[in-house]
C-alpha cells in the first residue's frame, strides 16, 4: 500500500517533469522564422502548412520556398525533415542533416532527374545582425548525386555528382570553402542550327566530359576574399583556372547591397528609382578594393583545333592562321596604346602559338587597388592600367 505522502511526491514529480519539458522542447517555429530570417532580406521566404517536433526531428510539411526575385514563384517541395537538430547558445540552431526529395520532372520534351540531395552540419544564427561569423548561415556540406537532363528521351547533359564544404577557423574570423563537380558530361552531336553544328565538329567538341574544382577563403572582418582555385578541367579542349584575391566585402557592405537590392525589387517599374539604386549600388562598390588575380589555361589539343577551323573560314591553313595572330597581337597592342605590354605579350603568344602548352595572366599591383581608381583609369587613361594592376603574360612555364 502506498502511504498518501508518497501519493503526493509522486504526483508532484510527474507534475514538475511535466512543467519543465516544454522548456527543453525543440520550438519548430522559432527554427523556421530563424531560417526565414537569414533570407528575407534577400527578398527569399520558406513556409509550410505546419511545423511539427518529433524528438530532435522539426517536420515542416507542405513546404514551399519562393527564390530571390521580383517576379520568383514559389516552389512547391512538399514534406522536409531537419534531423538531429539541436538549439545552441543565443537562440542558434545546429541541423544534422537536411535531405531534399529526388527530383524527377517532365516537361515537353525534356526531363531532368536529381537524387541524392542532402546538406549536413547546419548552422542557423539566432541573431543574423551581429557582424560576425556567427550571424552567417553555414553548411559542413552540402551535396548533390547525379544528374540527368535529357530530350526527347536521350541524354543531353549529366554529372556524377556535387559537393561544397565549409569550416571556420579556430578563432571564428575566417570562413574556408571548397567545392567540386565531377563527371560532367554533354551531347553536343544533337545540336540542330547548320554553323553551330560545323563549329561544334571542327572543334571536337561533340561530347564533353570534364570536372570543376573551386577553393578559398574568406576573412569576415576585413572583408578578404582569397579563392585559390577556380579550375575548369575538361579532356581534349584543356584546363582554364581563375584565382584572385578582393578586400572590402564585409558584413557591412553586404547589408547595404542588401537594403539597395531590396529598394529595386520593391520598385520594379520605377526607371528613375533603379537608375538611383544602381549608381547606390556602384558608389558601394567602391568600398572594395582588388589585391591580385591570375588566369591561366593548360591546353589540351582546342589551340590546334581553333586555330585550324580559324584558318580554313579565311581560306587558309592553322599554320598560316597561327602566323597571323601573332602578327596581330602587336597592332592591338598599339592601338590601345597598352606600350606597357608591348615587351612581354606578343612574346608570350608567339610562344605559345608555336607551341600551345600553357598561358598564364598574371594581375599583382603593388599594393591593394581602390575599385574606383581602377573604374576611373579604365574610363579616362585606359593605357594606364596594365601598370597600375601589375598586369604580365607568360606561356610554356612548367
Amino acid at each position: 500500500m502506498i502511504r498518501a505522502p508518497k501519493v503526493t511526491a509522486l504526483l508532484a514529480s510527474v507534475a514538475l517533469v511535466g512543467s519543465l519539458s516544454p522548456a527543453f522542447a525543440l520550438d519548430g517555429q522559432d527554427l523556421l522564422n530563424k531560417i526565414n530570417a537569414i533570407y528575407g532580406p534577400d527578398g527569399g521566404t520558406v513556409k509550410a502548412q505546419s511545423v511539427e517536433v518529433d524528438g530532435s526531428n522539426v517536420v515542416l510539411k507542405g513546404v514551399s520556398i519562393t527564390p530571390v526575385g521580383p517576379d520568383a514563384k514559389p516552389l512547391d517541395i512538399g514534406e522536409l525533415t531537419l534531423q538531429d537538430v539541436t538549439e545552441e547558445d543565443g537562440g542558434a540552431y545546429h541541423i544534422g542533416l537536411l535531405e531534399f526529395p529526388d527530383i524527377d520532372m517532365t516537361q515537353d520534351k525534356a526531363s531532368i532527374k536529381v537524387s541524392d540531395l542532402y546538406l549536413s552540419g547546419i548552422w542557423i544564427p539566432g541573431d543574423v545582425t551581429t557582424g560576425d561569423i556567427n550571424s552567417l548561415p553555414i553548411y559542413e556540406e552540402a551535396h548533390s548525386g547525379p544528374i540527368s537532363i535529357s530530350v526527347d528521351g536521350k541524354e543531353v547533359f549529366s554529372m556524377q555528382g556535387a559537393t561544397g564544404t565549409m569550416e571556420t577557423s579556430e578563432d571564428e574570423t575566417t570562413l574556408s570553402f571548397a567545392g567540386d563537380i565531377t563527371g560532367i558530361k554533354a551531347d553536343l552531336s544533337t545540336v540542330e542550327d547548320a554553323k553551330a553544328k560545323e563549329t561544334i565538329q571542327a572543334l571536337g567538341l561533340e561530347s564533353i566530359d570534364g570536372n570543376v574544382t573551386m577553393a578559398g577563403s574568406w576573412e569576415v572582418p576585413t572583408g578578404t576574399i582569397e579563392v585559390e582555385e577556380y579550375a575548369f578541367e575538361f579532356a581534349n579542349i584543356g584546363t582554364l583556372n581563375l584565382a584572385f584575391s578582393l578586400s572590402g566585402y564585409t558584413m557591412d557592405l553586404i547589408k547595404q547591397l542588401q537594403e539597395t537590392s531590396r529598394q529595386m525589387q520593391s520598385q520594379p517599374g520605377n526607371e528613375q528609382a533603379q537608375q538611383a539604386a544602381g549608381l547606390a549600388m556602384l558608389g558601394l562598390m567602391q568600398q572594395m578594393s582588388f589585391n591580385s588575380a591570375e588566369i591561366s589555361f593548360d591546353d589540351d589539343g582546342i589551340t590546334k583545333r581553333g586555330l585550324d577551323f580559324a584558318g580554313k573560314q579565311q581560306g587558309t591553313s592553322g599554320e598560316q592562321m597561327a602566323q597571323m595572330v601573332k602578327a596581330m597581337v602587336p597592332v592591338l597592342l598599339g592601338q590601345f596604346k597598352l606600350a606597357e605590354l608591348q615587351a612581354t605579350v606578343p612574346a608570350a603568344v608567339n610562344t605559345y602559338v608555336d607551341d600551345p602548352q600553357n598561358l598564364t595572366i598574371s594581375l599583382a599591383p603593388e599594393k591593394p587597388v581602390p575599385f574606383p581608381m581602377i573604374m576611373g583609369a579604365g574610363m579616362g587613361a585606359p593605357e594606364t592600367l596594365p601598370k597600375l594592376l601589375g598586369v604580365t603574360v607568360t606561356a610554356n612555364e612548367e
